[in-house]
C-alpha cells in the first residue's frame, strides 16, 4: 500500500510553485513518500500595495503558517527572506537547503549593462534596499538613474522593460533561475555593489514543531553552511529591527584557501533610499558552528552599525 501523500503548502505564483516543486521532489526522495502541492493565496500575494506601505514581513508567510497550525498543510515552503526573524514557538525551520545565487541582477533593454545605462535611465524595483545602493553606486559614478517602484510578479516586472516603459528592473538571480529565466539577464551585479537581502536565494522547509518524524526527514536537505550564513545575516537584520522592506542589505560569504572553508564574512549596509548616505561595514570570523555562534556574529556587526548611525536611516522601517 504507498504511504499517504505529504501535503505541502506553497503560495500560488510561478516562482513559488517552482521551488516548492524542487523542494517537494527532494523530499518525496528522502522520504519515499508522494508530495503533493496545496496552494495558498496570502496577502502578499493579493494585496496591491507596495510591500514597503504593506509592512512587508510576513505578508507571504502568514497564510501559510496559518494552514500549518490547522493541520491543513504537512509542511510549507518560504523564500527565506521572506521569513519575519522572530520564528514562532509551534513551528520549526526543519531545513535551509543549499543556496541558491543570492545575487541581484538587471534585466535591461537593448542588453545594457548597469554601467551602460543612459543618464536619466528608468530603473524599476519594489525594494527600498535596492533603491539605496544602486542610487548610492550612481552618485558615486556619476551616473544619472531614476529609481521606480514596482510590483508584480517576474512576467510583470520583465514585461516593463519589454513594453518599454522602464529601461530596466532589478531581480533576483535565484528567483530567474528557479523559473528557468536566467538567460534574460543582462547584466549581474556584483555584491560589492549591492549587497542582497539577507537571506536571499535561500529556502525555508517549516513544519509544526511536535512533527518530530517529518523534522528528521526534512533535516537530510538541511545545508549547514547555508545555514549558518542566513543566521548570521538575519540577526543583523532582527538587531537592526528592521523587516523585510526596510533598506537593509546583507550577506554572509565562506572564505577559502581554495580548497577548505577557512572563515565567514559578513557583510551589511543600511542608506537612505536616495543613497545619499550609506552605512557599510564587514565582520571577519570563524565558520559559526552553532546557531547561537551564527547569531552573535550578527549581532555584533549590526551594534557596529547602529553606532555609525545605522538607526536614523531607517527611516522607512515596516511599522
Amino acid at each position: 500500500m504507498t504511504e499517504k501523500a505529504l501535503r505541502l503548502g506553497t503560495r500560488r505564483s510561478k516562482l513559488a510553485m517552482a521551488q516548492s516543486g524542487q523542494v517537494a521532489d527532494a523530499v518525496s526522495q528522502v522520504t519515499g513518500r508522494p508530495v503533493e502541492l496545496v496552494e495558498i493565496t496570502t496577502y502578499g500575494d493579493v494585496s496591491r500595495e507596495h510591500l514597503a506601505q504593506i509592512g512587508g514581513t510576513g505578508v507571504f508567510v502568514a497564510a501559510l503558517r496559518e494552514a500549518l497550525a490547522r493541520g491543513e498543510v504537512d509542511f510549507a515552503v518560504h523564500s527565506l527572506k521572506d521569513l519575519p526573524t522572530t520564528q514562532p514557538d509551534e513551528l520549526v525551520v526543519a531545513a535551509i537547503p543549499e543556496r541558491e545565487d543570492p545575487r541581484d541582477v538587471i534585466i535591461a533593454r537593448d542588453a545594457l549593462k548597469l554601467t551602460d545605462l543612459p543618464r536619466g535611465a528608468r530603473i524599476g524595483t519594489g525594494s527600498p534596499r535596492r533603491m539605496a545602493q544602486l542610487n548610492a553606486y550612481a552618485r558615486s559614478h556619476g551616473m544619472d538613474i531614476e529609481t521606480i517602484p514596482i510590483r508584480g510578479n517576474v512576467d510583470t516586472r520583465i514585461g516593463y522593460v519589454t513594453k518599454g516603459d522602464l529601461d530596466g528592473v532589478v531581480l533576483a538571480a535565484a528567483g530567474l533561475n528557479r523559473v528557468g529565466r536566467s538567460d534574460e539577464v543582462t547584466d549581474f551585479l556584483s555584491v560589492d555593489t549591492v549587497l542582497p537581502a539577507p537571506g536571499q536565494g535561500a529556502l525555508a522547509v517549516e513544519t509544526t514543531a511536535d512533527n518530530a518524524e517529518l523534522i528528521a526527514a526534512l533535516a537530510q536537505l538541511d545545508d549547514p553552511l547555508t545555514r549558518a550564513a542566513v543566521t548570521a545575516e538575519r540577526s543583523l537584520l532582527a538587531a537592526l529591527e528592521a523587516g523585510c522592506s526596510a533598506p537593509v542589505g546583507a550577506l554572509a560569504d565562506l572564505l577559502t584557501d581554495g580548497q577548505t572553508v577557512k572563515e565567514m564574512r559578513l557583510r551589511g549596509v543600511v542608506g537612505t533610499t536616495d543613497g545619499s548616505t550609506l552605512v557599510q561595514l564587514s565582520t571577519t570570523g570563524p565558520v559559526p558552528e552553532t546557531h547561537e555562534a551564527a547569531t552573535a556574529l550578527g549581532r555584533e556587526l549590526a551594534t557596529e552599525m547602529l553606532a555609525q548611525g545605522a538607526a536614523g536611516l531607517m527611516g522607512e522601517r515596516a511599522l
